[in-house]
């Protein structure tokens, strides 16, 4: 006993740091203080406040007229709307136009989508590969067609091909060629428009996440003999899967309701309609023709078919948040 000291640790000492690791609890001076389970929703009321008033009544809404009969007679008040079930849904579901409709939108958002995801991913590649100045010019340019208004991008795009005054036709010899008259070659002129406003948004997201991969594991492929696609192919896709897995599904939700494009470019959806898709059907059916319940019924199955694209997008975003 006699020159040895026993240290005694204070109960201080052996605490564990501020924040205790359970849910809910805080350690402070060696008590523990349990939150409400209900704090975080405390936090997220003003919030959900917001969303309820602009998201969730007016889907509410637009799913009550989709079981009625209701056209301007009963907009105007001129006549009661008359409850008629899911009648809206079956003459939607039986019209053979509605079919052609969503499978021209489908093939139509799935090109626009492919070719955003191409551009905007060669273009972020390359803003890796060049000097401060270009890449800066590069940046400045796709931010800028970004920030174009879809109404002035497309009326811009409708005037470069126009027949008449147009110079694109002037400097291929195409003399008075309609972009718009044929079904294929409007498609392609309303697809090169979404894509020329859409692939800076995957552009800058990639290039953002091709600067957080190490250099090293780009330096080690290069140096095996790697070419440029085989690096990104074998290496920067499987890196940057979850930023991909996102764009890839923001650009799906876009592309599928697309509708300023259509509707300015193609004069409304083109030649008897040839140029239709779901955004631009369901205006026409609401509005110009006044069936505001079948109109509704149309923006309930879009509303339906996006939100499972969204629950696909979200269980993906939690698989690989689990892998990370």
């Amino acid at each position: 006993m006699s020159g040895t000291t026993t240290a005694v640790a204070s109960p201080a000492a052996t605490a564990p740091g501020p924040k205790d690791g359970g849910g809910g609890r805080e350690r402070r001076g060696g008590a523990v203080r349990r939150h409400p389970r209900w704090t975080p929703w405390l936090y997220l009321l003003p919030a959900l406040v917001v969303i309820g008033g602009l998201l969730v009544y007016p889907i509410y809404q637009l799913g009550l007229i989709s079981l009625f009969h209701y056209t301007q007679a009963q907009a105007s008040g001129g006549e009661p709307a008359t409850f008629q079930g899911f009648a809206n849904y079956s003459e939607l579901l039986g019209d053979s136009q509605f079919w052609d409709v969503l499978l021209a939108t489908v093939l139509f958002a799935g090109a626009c989508v492919i070719g955003t995801l191409a551009v905007g991913c060669s273009l972020a590649v390359l803003l890796t590969r060049i000097r401060a100045v270009p890449r800066l010019a590069l940046m400045l340019a796709a931010l800028g067609a970004w920030a174009t208004p879809a109404i002035t991008g497309s009326t811009v795009w409708v005037f470069l091909f126009d027949p008449d005054f147009g110079p694109v036709n002037r400097i291929l010899g195409l003399g008075d060629h309609s972009w718009t008259y044929e079904r294929m070659s409007a498609f392609a002129l309303v697809f090169f428009e979404v894509v020329w406003c859409s692939f800076p948004l995957v552009m800058v997201t990639t290039y953002a996440g091709i600067r957080a991969i190490p250099a090293e594991v780009l330096e080690a492929a290069s140096l095996d003999g790697a070419s440029v696609f085989r690096i990104w192919r074998s290496v920067m896709a499987p890196m940057l899967r979850p930023i991909l897995i996102v764009v890839t599904i923001q650009s799906i939700i876009w592309d599928f309701k697309v509708f300023t494009q259509i509707y300015v470019m193609t004069g409304g959806g083109g030649i008897a309609g040839q140029n239709l898709v779901l955004n631009v059907y369901a205006y026409q059916k609401a509005f110009s023709s006044s069936q505001y319940g079948l109109g509704s019924a149309i923006g309930v199955v879009m509303l339906l078919i996006l939100l499972g694209v969204t629950l696909v997008y979200l269980r993906l975003l939690r698989r690989n948040g689990e892998e990370l």
